[in-house]
């Protein structure tokens, strides 16, 4: 690992399109190995006292996106042993791809379009602000851009159905496992 950070002292970062059930599985997994979970949504919302989308509303996203990034950073490469729920758009900013590479395992929950449009934009799409004021082909067009960002990963699990979602943190627990034992073997 380039920053001399054992896979067990690592940071799992989860990535992915909003809705993907980042922070469900981060939970999940988090309760798994033991680790410390932050969602950088909520702790934003503490830090600020609004919602994300009252945020976006107030400052504006540029505003969003800088608070993101410097709290982003900080946990990735200042902490050890969290698993870390990254907002959708987030793993865009090129600061925050390299710090979470670098310092953590970062883990994209691959939701194809199809199961993500019928099962989770229904539940997301009033209090997303990215998502306001979209069509349905903007918001695919989207979906799709920032996937060519979430392929630079260590790791990606896909999601296409109901059951996929429910294995999801079973499954990282796995790839952590696979990693922590090829580690020591090289070691």
């Amino acid at each position: 690992m380039p920053d001399g950070l054992s896979c067990q002292e690592r940071n799992l970062v989860l990535i992915g399109f909003m809705g993907a059930g980042k922070t469900t599985v981060g939970e999940q997994v988090a309760g798994m190995l033991g680790f410390d979970f932050a969602d950088t949504d909520r702790e934003l919302e503490k830090v600020h006292h609004m919602s994300v989308p009252q945020i976006f509303a107030r400052k504006g996203e540029t505003w969003f996106r800088r608070q993101e990034r410097d709290l982003i950073v900080r946990l990735c490469a200042g902490e050890q042993r969290k698993v870390l729920s990254l907002g959708g758009g987030a793993y865009l900013q090129e600061e925050v791809r390299r710090v979470c590479l670098k310092h953590g395992l970062v883990v994209f929950l691959d939701v194809s379009w199809e199961y993500w449009k019928e099962e989770r934009y229904p539940r997301i799409r009033d209090n997303r602000p990215v998502l306001q004021n979209k069509t349905m082909e903007e918001i695919k067009r989207l979906f799709f851009e920032r996937r060519r960002q979430y392929a630079m990963n260590h790791a990606s699990i896909a999601i296409t159905n109901r059951k996929d979602a429910e294995q999801a943190a079973g499954r990282i627990a796995a790839f952590l496992r696979r990693a922590r034992e090829a580690e020591k073997a090289n070691t």
